[in-house]
């Protein structure tokens, strides 16, 4: 059993393993705007690459999951605040963001980029000048963008990804921010423009986001990384929704 929380969540206070189980569920904050890794399906509930993630952890754990949408901007102050007990939504692992948080080891990989039509030139950083783009606020391609955008360019933030795509399909920027294989969704809904990714300003590995301190339920996630990396079930979901094999993921 899914659950999805639509209205503002109750206090995900559990610590621990123990914790969660007692309660008999496990509350995830997933991004439900990203193509790929995260989108509501025709039944309301969140589907993808880090949904079925998430859904594998209450397999493990034996409990169903509380989905809790999250964007960019707030995922990090969801988890702080105790509103979900971990974040599985595009969570790039970064030093500056494991000052705040502790993620798991790696269980995907992409990139954070910026796409646009084919009609578009931009090659380098340089090339945006004049150019508009569209990103989500917070996300790897704001942090990125805002200290090294060239002069002219206009940065337009969004509060969710899905807002940003939307802007680049109807005009109003000419790049948006995303992953790497987003591309692919854009040329499926919006054909004849040949979206393509126009530069990689990051290579990415998601982590599982957890408060600092919860030294056992890291153990855990790692742990439960490692099985279903070993036993294909991460396979099949890189497969199913990225159309690729998984790769190799860093451990640490």
């Amino acid at each position: 059993m899914f659950l999805l929380a639509t209205a503002w969540p109750i206090q995900a206070s559990a610590q621990s393993i123990d914790d969660i189980i007692k309660r008999g569920k496990v509350i995830i904050g997933v991004n439900t705007t990203t193509p790929i890794f995260g989108i509501l399906g025709k039944d309301g509930q969140p589907e993808g690459y880090d949904p079925d993630v998430a859904r594998l952890v209450g397999k493990y754990l034996g409990v169903p999951v509380e989905f809790v949408p999250v964007t960019a901007a707030n995922r990090t102050s969801f988890l702080l605040t105790n509103r979900i007990d971990m974040i599985i939504a595009l969570f790039g692992i970064t030093a500056e963001r494991a000052q705040q948080v502790w993620f798991s080891m790696p269980y995907g990989s992409d990139g954070a980029v910026l796409v646009g039509a084919e009609k578009t030139k931009a090659k380098t950083i340089e090339d945006l000048a004049g150019l508009r783009i569209g990103v989500p606020r917070g996300a790897t391609q704001d942090l990125v963008l805002t200290p090294s955008a060239p002069a002219g360019a206009t940065i337009m933030r969004y509060d969710d990804e899905a807002t940003g795509l939307q802007s680049l399909i109807s005009g109003q920027v000419d790049l948006a921010g995303t992953g790497m294989l987003v591309y692919k969704a854009l040329n499926r809904n919006d054909p004849g423009k040949n979206y393509e990714v126009k530069l990689v300003l990051r290579p990415l590995h998601f982590g599982i986001g957890i408060r600092k301190g919860q030294i056992e339920l890291l153990q855990w996630l790692n742990t439960f990384v490692y099985t279903i990396k070993n036993n294909g079930e991460l396979e099949a979901i890189s497969r199913k929704w990225r159309e690729l094999p998984l790769g190799e993921l860093p451990t640490f």
